[in-house]
């Protein structure tokens, strides 16, 4: 499978947190699987760092050296990606969710046919298939 991990999903399995559901885990560990962090986390944990540094164990430069010698894969930005953001369904009805990172790491995923991987319960409230919540 290929598997688009979410921003807080890297930094759980780079520093071996413990909020990491065993069911991630083993899908991140799963040699069967390939396993891709975005562009968008890059960016996203340099304007967090930036804007709080004590909050991120690393910044992004090192960010993105954990992600490569663990495996994983980066996968860039298209406009593709950013088109497949208005076509994300989502039930009016519930509580909205309004963080841009993540719409576009799941527009990212479902264009490319990937999974999502995440812990966010807000991004379950999206009518997509691609959606692993863990």
């Amino acid at each position: 499978m290929n598997i688009l991990i979410d921003t807080h999903i890297a930094v759980w399995a780079l520093n071996d947190e413990p909020m990491l559901s065993p069911s991630a885990r083993d899908m991140i560990l799963d040699e069967t699987n390939t396993i891709y962090y975005s562009i968008i986390s890059v960016w996203e944990i340099l304007l967090k760092h930036q804007k709080r540094p004590g909050s991120f164990p690393f910044d992004e430069t090192e960010f993105s050296e954990f992600c490569k010698r663990s495996g994983f894969v980066l996968l860039s930005l298209t406009e593709d990606h950013l088109f497949t953001v208005r076509s994300l369904s989502r039930d009016p009805n519930i509580r909205p969710h309004n963080d841009p990172f993540d719409k576009i790491l799941l527009a990212q995923a479902k264009t490319e046919g990937m999974l999502f991987m995440t812990h966010d319960s807000l991004i379950s409230g999206y009518d997509e298939t691609c959606i692993i919540s863990v």
